[in-house]
């Protein structure tokens, strides 16, 4: 029998030497860690090559002076890019043309949203009935979603089709795609029908993680009806709130296909987007270093957004 010390055998150290040498079974803590990043490294190495290489080499162009041809090798310009992202009026006009477009997309997907979830949130026959149509419109594809669109505001389509039967021959058709106070707005209509069903699903399910307890405790001390909603609803689902707001600011910042396949920047420049004009930088004028800036910048601006949800929510966590 091996001699051992009281409470301790004599060939810890020889274990502990095993251990390193591979000759004993590592802890279960230690395998778990190994086993989730060895089916999470696969992931890593997709996002490192389609993402994080993109980006780095996107941000070495924009100090550049390129163009199309991979083979042509960089000529470092350093602020230049910089330097005409601070003086080009273009830049303005498309800055505040995205202002415009986040301010009227953003408060309306907030509150409609929140007040679609309200609604929908009852025990009634048939509701699940409901919430899937008021989901559908996620479903459709932007492509058919514009392409609809642009026949309900053609001068010959539906919605012009029943003010001339209403007004009859003194009605003129309204160019709500040709009318540069008009195509913004009607762009903003598109993302508006395509995101409230997406954001009321949020707060759905906000909505269903409040206690019910809370409202019957409210009602004995004399809250009932929107009042309940003002004194509990709302305040519970501030960092929904907060998280809806966010994601929406920044899917109306970055909004791309409805301008593309609407107004393609027009009439006038008054649907340019940043995001659009990256694009006409970038493939209509050959831009490419100049398109990486903008990029950048967008991506600050991003970023930007992102922090404000981790200041308001107290949530350190980016997900």
């Amino acid at each position: 029998m091996l001699p051992t010390l009281p409470g301790r055998p004599i060939f810890r150290g020889i274990r502990s030497a095993h251990r390193w040498m591979g000759l004993m079974p590592l802890p279960e803590s230690w395998r778990a860690s190994f086993t989730a990043w060895g089916f999470l490294l696969p992931a890593l190495c997709l996002i490192s090559v389609s993402v994080l290489v993109p980006a780095v080499m996107a941000l070495v162009m924009s100090f550049s002076a390129t163009g199309l041809d991979v083979s042509e090798s960089l000529r470092f310009i350093g602020l230049a890019n910089l330097r005409r992202l601070l003086t080009d009026p273009m830049v303005r006009q498309v800055l505040l043309t995205t202002f415009l477009y986040l301010i009227g997309v953003v408060p309306p997907i907030v509150f409609g949203a929140l007040s679609l979830a309200v609604l929908v949130n009852r025990s009634l026959p048939g509701i699940h009935w409901l919430r899937g149509a008021l989901y559908t419109p996620v479903l459709v594809s932007i492509v058919v979603a514009a392409i609809a669109f642009r026949w309900l505001y053609a001068e010959n389509g539906l919605i012009n089709g029943w003010l001339a039967t209403w007004f009859g021959d003194v009605f003129t058709p309204i160019g709500f795609l040709t009318t540069p106070q008009l195509a913004l707005p009607a762009v903003m209509l598109v993302t508006l029908w395509k995101g409230l069903g997406y954001y009321m699903v949020i707060f759905l399910a906000g909505l269903q993680g409040i206690p019910k307890e809370l409202y019957e405790a409210a009602k004995l001390d004399g809250s009932e009806g929107w009042r309940q909603h003002l004194d509990i609803t709302f305040p519970l689902l501030k960092p929904y709130v907060t998280l809806v707001a966010v994601m929406s600011s920044i899917a109306a910042t970055k909004v791309f296909e409805e301008v593309f396949l609407m107004t393609q920047g027009g009439p006038a420049d008054s649907t340019r987007t940043i995001v659009y004009y990256v694009y006409d930088q970038a493939f209509a004028e050959l831009e490419i270093s100049y398109a990486c800036t903008l990029g950048l910048a967008l991506f600050l601006v991003v970023m930007a957004f992102t922090l404000i949800r981790v200041v308001f929510t107290g949530d350190r966590q980016l997900i």
